[in-house]
């Protein structure tokens, strides 16, 4: 299919082999395992998963690129935006080549829009429940964010936000020329895996929390996290004579557990 990337959508095809098959491998999919991908755009990755799996269930937004998935007699198609998909829905639907029906966690994949990607994995978060593991190619720079550890700079809210309730890896690093149009970043592959037994926390709450903190990441958080705490009369006991970088994630947790 000739098909010209979109800016818009944010699209760069996937168009290394050997950088596909790696992919494919990190996800090792499974027949009769419920497979979303996000963005498959001219089935680089959706072609190898859809024959080890036997039927995929793909989420495209461009209407010409999701007319031609359709074709594909082991596809079913979505056509949508992904932040408008509800993932506890699709995980209880019917799925393709299922003999079972029986409602079961889903896997997802794809190849994130950059210019959306954060976007998408707080979506995600969302749904985290229904899901048994993320495998997704983003901006490496993003990834190296979702993975870092406290007290280093590219320790972010994105890393509390998600390092509270995944475990993340960084398991390929994907070149630009690996791609149509090549981006003007390197890219990787996280697998991001749903803890088991999650702290129980107010997630609206902790989210608040964790953006005081690091609205002025520069600054000592008691100018910041200090004076949020405050105005909620917080009673309780924390360091704020430290960065936001500083503080592990496992203390954000406990913090809004005393909340």
């Amino acid at each position: 299919m000739q098909h010209i990337a979109r800016k818009r959508f944010g699209q760069h095809f996937l168009s290394d082999g050997a950088i596909i098959d790696a992919i494919v491998n990190a996800i090792a999919p499974v027949p009769g395992q419920r497979v979303v991908e996000i963005g498959p755009g001219l089935a680089a990755l959706t072609q190898p998963l859809a024959e080890r799996l036997g039927a995929l269930t793909v989420i495209e937004l461009d209407r010409d690129l999701a007319l031609h998935l359709r074709s594909h007699p082991q596809l079913r198609v979505i056509e949508s935006d992904v932040l408008r998909i509800d993932f506890s829905q699709l995980a209880s639907q019917p799925w393709p080549g299922d003999t079972t029906q029986l409602a079961q966690k889903i896997r997802v994949v794809g190849n994130l829009p950059y210019n959306i990607s954060t976007p998408i994995l707080f979506h995600l978060l969302q749904f985290v429940g229904h899901v048994h593991d993320q495998h997704f190619m983003l901006q490496k720079e993003v990834i190296d964010r979702m993975v870092a550890a406290p007290d280093t700079s590219d320790f972010s809210r994105l890393s509390v936000m998600l390092q509270w309730r995944y475990a993340m890896e960084d398991v390929l690093f994907v070149p630009p020329q690996s791609f149509q149009p090549p981006p003007r970043v390197d890219s990787a592959v996280v697998r991001m895996l749903p803890l088991a037994s999650p702290p129980a926390i107010d997630v609206e709450l902790f989210s608040e929390l964790v953006q005081v903190a690091f609205s002025q990441r520069r600054k000592l958080i008691r100018h910041t996290l200090g004076r949020w705490l405050e105005a909620r009369n917080f009673a309780g006991s924390f360091d704020l004579q430290r960065r936001a970088q500083e503080i592990p994630v496992a203390e954000f947790v406990a913090l809004v557990q005393q909340l």
